[in-house]
């Protein structure tokens, strides 16, 4: 399982990729307003830091747009991937990035229906929203159990890249259905981390360690 990270503070980047846990990174216009960073210069330092793919999404809404601002993105570093949403224009953009060589990200999918289509446009990757399922009552794991199923029927090259990913239990359920991809907020991939059984194992060690120091 590639583990990508849904953010655009720098200082978390590193920090992660430093230990070897960062395949690649998501952004999108809110989360690099959030970190107080300049789109373009922002995205440049990311591509330099992180090896892997870095989705970078614009404020296009017609394919013309889309494809314009995806093919700017593109020259901002070798490893960026253009991250379209999930509508007629974006399909369409989809499509004709795909034919100049731009691996492409559909986002805002929320359905099996969504997915097969970004498939059949050529996504590199389908970015279903799991959290946002949740919230409205829905189970989004259920919808990431189908699209594997249906990627796998027909051998679909498009990966899913599980999003709008909540909570460390999410990411333990998309890899038991067999997502390749999740991407994940800083804080959730921290929480992956600990345990209080492990904390408390720690303490009892360093205690009995120091205690048999003293004999």
């Amino acid at each position: 399982m590639k583990f990508f990270l849904d953010t655009a503070e720098i200082d978390k980047i590193k920090k992660w990729n430093d230990l070897g846990m960062v395949d690649g990174i998501t952004t999108n216009p809110s989360l690099i307003a959030k970190a107080g960073r300049d789109h373009e210069q922002a995205i440049k330092e990311i591509c330099k830091m992180v090896k892997g793919p870095v989705s970078v999404e614009g404020a296009g809404t017609t394919s013309e747009e889309i494809v314009k601002e995806s093919e700017e993105f593109a020259t901002w570093g070798k490893n960026v991937v253009a991250k379209v949403p999930m509508t007629v224009e974006g399909l369409k953009a989809c499509m004709a990035l795909r034919k100049k060589g731009i691996p492409v990200n559909v986002t805002l999918v929320f359905s099996a229906a969504q997915a097969i289509l970004a498939a059949k446009a050529g996504a590199t990757y389908v970015s279903p929203f799991i959290g946002r399922l949740d919230d409205v009552g829905e189970c989004g794991m259920d919808l990431i159990e189908e699209i594997v199923q249906i990627y796998a029927n027909y051998e679909f090259e498009t990966q899913v890249l599980v999003a709008s990913v909540r909570s460390p239990l999410h990411v333990v359920e998309a890899g038991l259905a067999g997502a390749k991809i999740v991407t994940m907020p800083p804080d959730v991939l921290e929480k992956m981390y600990k345990h209080p059984f492990t904390d408390a194992g720690m303490e009892k060690f360093l205690a009995d360690y120091k205690a048999s120091k003293k004999r």
